[in-house]
């Protein structure tokens, strides 16, 4: 490992480069984590009652907002929050000694490990992101969720929490707060409490879903893993036993999710058809690539499952 990557001799902070180390940091969560986790969001407001106490706001003046107003106004700050949040994470994982050997293994390209910026410079960065989000979720009626979001970062990273096996469980919650914000901000202070009880039942159900199937993402990055010690499903059960299992998981909560909403026979293809195509790439395929597209598959699969209130509600 390079140690002027630690140094603790810093050179100036990279100000000039900062938009683009921020999307090195989060880049290759944007599209598998900040986007989905927006969709859960944007799709439950549009699914208005399915997901909502909007109906009972209603009665005090206030309503659920219109598609128009989701799309337009709340679409912006749902993919804010998440950016922000899953910056704050990143830049807390990628910074530890062991993420920058890892990231050296399996993500060269990131900004430590190319020393675009240096370890102590993305504490600093850290010191000045978390109150401005505490500051953000407030103005978003999020505060709890970020501040138990920002409690699990640290649990995850500085204790270390990711490498032991309780990581899928806090991965899970975690979803699980982002997912429930991500639903709060998207509706919109419009109700002093936006998410139904049924709402709420359908984000565990999805954080149940992340918590048995999240181990895919572990695939593709198992030489990382083995050399970082870190106990991940596919290292602790071996090939065969986690691919298999995943693909069954995976094959069952797509139908189960379908059933909750209470769709035709035309509901379960979606899900089923691209649940297949992940259970095939993990069983059969069995490559780092083949591994990287159904981790890609398998978060395009989420958002089809978020799908399901708004198609409930319409009867599309």
């Amino acid at each position: 490992m390079d140690k002027s990557i630690l140094n603790p001799r810093e050179p100036r902070f990279p100000w000039r480069d900062l938009p683009a180390i921020i999307w090195l940091f989060t880049e290759s969560d944007f599209p598998t984590f900040v986007l989905p986790n927006s969709a859960f969001g944007i799709f439950g407001a549009l699914a208005g009652p399915a997901l909502t106490d909007g109906a009972e706001g209603a009665s005090h003046g206030s309503s659920v907002p219109s598609t128009t107003t989701i799309l337009l106004h709340r679409l912006p700050l749902v993919i804010l929050f998440n950016w922000v949040a899953v910056l704050i994470f990143d830049v807390a994982n990628q910074r530890a000694p062991d993420a920058i050997h890892e990231d050296q293994i399996n993500k060269p390209w990131r900004p430590i490990p190319t020393g675009r910026i240096t370890a102590l410079q993305s504490r600093r960065l850290l010191m000045a992101a978390i109150p401005l989000s505490l500051a953000l979720a407030y103005t978003m009626h999020i505060e709890h969720e970020m501040a138990l979001i920002l409690i699990l970062t640290w649990l995850y990273n500085d204790l270390g929490g990711g490498d032991e096996i309780i990581r899928n469980p806090l991965i899970a919650v975690a979803y699980g707060l982002y997912n429930a914000a991500s639903l709060i901000i998207a509706v919109g202070p419009s109700t002093s409490t936006p998410i139904s009880r049924r709402g709420y039942l359908w984000t565990a159900m999805i954080s149940g879903v992340i918590l048995t199937t999240m181990q895919i993402q572990d695939l593709k990055d198992q030489e990382g893993d083995r050399a970082r010690g870190r106990l991940t499903i596919p290292l602790l059960l071996g090939q065969s036993v986690s691919r298999w299992t995943l693909a069954v998981l995976v094959l069952a909560w797509g139908p189960a999710c379908v059933f909750f909403w209470r769709l035709p026979w035309w509901g379960y293809l979606g899900p089923t058809a691209v649940a297949v195509a992940v259970a095939w790439l993990v069983t059969q395929a069995r490559s780092f690539r083949a591994d990287a597209a159904a981790w890609r598959l398998w978060c395009f699969w989420l958002v089809l499952l978020y799908l399901l209130p708004w198609v409930s509600r319409w009867g599309l």
